[in-house]
């Protein structure tokens, strides 16, 4: 069952990250089903930390990428989403070539969503798990409920 309100294409989604926290860490959406998105993303010097391993706050940044864009697909045209929560479990060290991430709902809600990701490296052995909350929103309006602009975290 295809889960997708928006138009799910990965060019356009990629496209969203361009000079971005995401894009300028090589966050590249690679599949979408019909309820979860696949992501890749390298581990080198832009996601390494000072001991030459993977960053796990990078690892976040990539499940609340993956959990963002997802939640976003998931609501009509009229609604935004916004993260308030992340939680990660770090399992394993990677120290270069590139991990691969699969988000997939939870729980998806008129008012909250509930994501997992699941970061594994090359081998397929698991790197983190994750799970994100996200908060549906009136479009325009931050998260707060005052007028803005729309925000995607």
């Amino acid at each position: 069952m295809n889960i997708w309100k928006r138009p799910a294409d990965l060019d356009a989604i990629n496209a969203l990250s361009e000079n971005l926290a995401a894009g300028l860490l090589g966050i590249e959406f690679t599949e979408i089903g019909p309820d979860y998105l696949v992501a890749t993303m390298p581990v080198d010097e832009r996601t390494r930390q000072p001991f030459g391993l993977l960053h796990g706050g990078v690892s976040c940044v990539l499940a609340e990428t993956m959990g963002s864009v997802g939640a976003m697909l998931a609501v009509g045209e009229s609604l935004a989403v916004v993260g308030t929560d992340i939680n990660a479990s770090h399992l394993r060290a990677v120290k270069s070539g590139r991990v691969t991430g699969t988000a997939r709902p939870i729980r998806i809600g008129r008012r909250m969503q509930f994501w997992g990701i699941e970061i594994v490296n090359e081998a397929g052995d698991p790197v983190c798990v994750a799970r994100l909350t996200v908060a549906v929103i009136e479009r325009g309006q931050d998260f707060r409920g005052s007028a803005g602009e729309e925000r995607m975290t």
